[in-house]
């Protein structure tokens, strides 16, 4: 984003003047204003990029211009003009928003090294913005999140009511459900998107090491703490903190989360300083959190400080309408990822997805359907290429013919050879498929070349030649 527009806000003539010159020289747009209250019109009609006022004017002042700047037009970049070099001036401006100041008098390199340095913010500015609008379009529903069934539609209106507030949220489900997919999307879609989201599994950390995971240690602290360690929370200070698996933290750890909780500061393992932290808490569990409470594995008064606002994640058998919405999102994705133009699933594919019970949840569903389009040589996925989902049921492809079948294994073959270089194709499909057929005769007849003949409906010689040209190992049965 350049800056084009600029206001000059100034009671002396002579910085009016020579600002205009100096800014109209560059390219820029200038509008001027001899006092506060013609700025604040100026302003309220217009949109600037860029507004360099001063800091004591007639009417309203600099730094009252400032904050109506803030509040209006909060993307507009504020220079501050003041005679008097004093602490106090740079601290307010900075305090209020200021992007930078200048000292009267000063050089017009100065202020261009100023503008110059504006304008590169400005295009950073643009362009996280726009990263941030990709990632709320990423973790918008039917993108990552998908689903139609009424339990996502409930999910999905509480994300709207409360992923823009503060508040802490449990998320609660099986493993495989998407509990992580609703924390991202929870933090995308809230005022905290550009600070960090930092995610910790605290299931997958050891109970003695999860505590300086969480808050860091100082140098010293135990034996091994060879130099200072930033936690978890001083991470995400400013962002929010995924909290996956909360129910396997043990209960002494608990008592101190509960307590930054409460007090909003953390003190580093070995340390004696307190830090203010400015972090929300998304947790998540498989575990039935309620049955913790009560066998006394899970504090009572963390439960309740967590589920502010629960989130249940269904399991996928409990939303089968939205099997095949993921199913085709996944082997979008997968053929994009892969490089594959043409895949489809077969009618009874998506019967067999409906039908079985998906333990491991969306997951499963994700990473299976990932396997079978990195590995299936058709075009068309049947439950022949899902083997895990069969069980060991038997399989076989309804509706289709024997010439269906070879069309469809010609066809992915034919796709991967260069037909343009070839001048024997015919012969050596021609020897492929007789190949096997002729094999399957003779098993059948055990090694009788003239039953097979007779079977095959040609003559004994000439089965014998294609037996001797095809290399045909011939095993004789009894007589």
């Amino acid at each position: 984003m350049a800056i084009q527009r600029i206001l000059v806000a100034d009671d002396e003539e002579s910085i009016r003047w020579v600002l205009s010159k100096a800014l109209k020289k560059q390219g820029f747009s200038v509008d001027l204003a001899e006092d506060g209250s013609q700025a604040r019109s100026l302003a309220q009609k217009n949109h600037y990029d860029l507004a360099i006022l001063d800091i004591k004017m007639p009417g309203v002042q600099g730094l009252d211009l400032l904050k109506l700047f803030r509040a209006e037009s909060p993307d507009t970049l504020i220079i501050i003009m003041t005679a008097e070099a004093t602490m106090e001036n740079a601290v307010s401006a900075m305090k209020h928003g200021a992007y930078d100041y200048l000292t009267k008098p000063f050089d017009l390199t100065a202020l261009d090294a100023i503008i110059l340095k504006a304008e590169k913010a400005a295009d950073l500015t643009g362009k996280i913005d726009h990263l941030k609008e990709e990632l709320q379009d990423h973790y918008s529903v039917g993108r990552a999140i998908i689903g139609n069934s009424q339990a996502m539609q409930d999910i999905y209106k509480i994300l709207g009511r409360a992923a823009g507030s503060d508040v802490t949220i449990l998320v609660t489900g099986e493993s495989g459900t998407g509990k992580e997919l609703i924390a991202r999307a929870i933090h995308v879609n809230s005022q905290r998107l550009g600070k960090p989201l930092i995610a910790l599994n605290c299931a997958a950390i050891p109970h003695e090491l999860l505590e300086t995971e969480l808050f860091g240690h100082e140098r010293g602290a135990f034996t091994g703490a060879t130099e200072r360690k930033i936690g978890k929370f001083e991470q995400a200070n400013g962002g929010t903190l995924f909290l996956d698996e909360i129910g396997d933290m043990p209960l002494e750890l608990q008592a101190k989360l509960l307590r930054v909780l409460q007090e909003k500061e953390i003190t580093r393992t070995g340390g004696n300083q307190t830090i203010q932290v400015d972090v929300r808490i998304v947790a998540a569990t498989n575990q039935d959190i309620l049955s913790r409470v009560k066998e006394k594995q899970f504090r009572e008064d963390l439960y309740y400080r967590l589920n502010v606002v629960p989130i249940k994640m269904p399991p996928l058998r409990e939303r089968r309408d939205d099997i095949p919405l993921l199913a085709d999102f996944f082997l979008q994705k997968s053929k994009q990822d892969l490089g594959i133009d043409a895949m489809e699933y077969s009618e009874e594919l998506l019967e067999l997805f409906k039908t079985y019970n998906w333990p491991g949840n969306v997951r499963e569903l994700e990473n299976n359907i990932k396997r079978a389009a990195l590995l299936s040589p058709n075009q068309v996925l049947t439950p022949l290429d899902f083997p895990d989902l069969l069980e060991g049921k038997k399989y076989q492809r309804q509706d289709e013919s024997l010439e269906t079948l070879v069309a469809q294994k010609l066809e992915n073959s034919l796709s991967q050879m260069n037909l343009h270089e070839m001048d024997t194709l015919y012969e050596m499909v021609l020897h492929q498929v007789e190949r096997p057929l002729i094999n399957i005769v003779l098993q059948k007849t055990r090694g009788n070349q003239i039953k097979a003949a007779q079977i095959l409906g040609i003559n004994r010689n000439t089965l014998r030649k294609k037996i001797k040209t095809l290399e045909i190992d011939v095993k004789r049965g009894d007589a």
